[in-house]
């Protein structure tokens, strides 16, 4: 997390409802203005990717050109051979979908819509937003947090795990309005009329051997 979830043209992540599996192809925190005294999911650090997607082996065979090199590899190199085990991997449409997953999933740790998130969130990282809104709805807090848009999107590294796991990051640029309200609606942080610039970085990871085109955000960065 206008652009607004260009889940309209991509397939992405089932489970949140038919339309938006259909919809969405490639989905990716944001920081919820509770640092330091409150835990906050989104500066947090997933597992690895191949620990987070525990996918089935659907018993497809993985292509030759697939197979890890001891070489690094360059950005462009990474991709390609990302697209050559998943030849429906698209870069344009992955950064489309991250560009909506992000406001989806910002918008949504605001409402404290656990349900919305859990299949969106690799279990790490599910883990410590839930945290967070069980907290912050103890205290009887409303965030009332909105992505305005979000201007850039770039893919900034990207990689194949053990010849199965895609995994890819995305450095996020957003205009947002952050407020975090108290019980009586007085505004404790954040300002409802400001409009701030959030500069985040996002992992996502897919299992290319599964028949699920899901994406599950496994990482977040947040860049100070």
């Amino acid at each position: 997390m206008g652009d607004g979830f260009v889940f309209i043209e991509i397939v992405i992540f089932a489970m949140i409802a038919a339309f938006l599996v259909y919809r969405l192809r490639s989905v990716l925190g944001r920081r919820t203005g509770e640092e330091q005294q409150r835990p906050n999911p989104f500066t947090a650090r997933a597992g690895q990717p191949d620990n987070v997607i525990p996918l089935p082996n659907r018993d497809r065979p993985r292509p030759d050109d697939a197979v890890v090199s001891d070489e690094p590899l360059s950005l462009a190199g990474s991709l390609d051979q990302i697209k050559a085990a998943d030849g429906s991997f698209d870069e344009k449409h992955f950064l489309d979908g991250a560009k909506a997953a992000f406001q989806m999933i910002v918008e949504s740790f605001a409402r404290g819509d656990s349900a919305t998130l859990r299949p969106l969130l690799a279990d790490d990282v599910f883990a410590s937003f839930d945290r967070v809104i069980r907290d912050r709805q103890s205290r009887g807090e409303t965030d009332d947090t909105r992505v305005e848009r979000v201007r850039e999107a770039e893919v900034v590294e990207a990689r194949l795990d053990q010849g199965r796991y895609a995994v890819v990051t995305v450095r996020l640029v957003s205009d947002q309005i952050n407020v975090l309200r108290g019980r009586d609606g007085a505004v404790i942080e954040g300002d409802p009329n400001a409009v701030v610039e959030a500069n985040d970085v996002w992992t996502f990871a897919r299992d290319i051997q599964s028949r699920s085109p899901n994406w599950a955000l496994s990482e977040i960065r947040a860049i100070h």
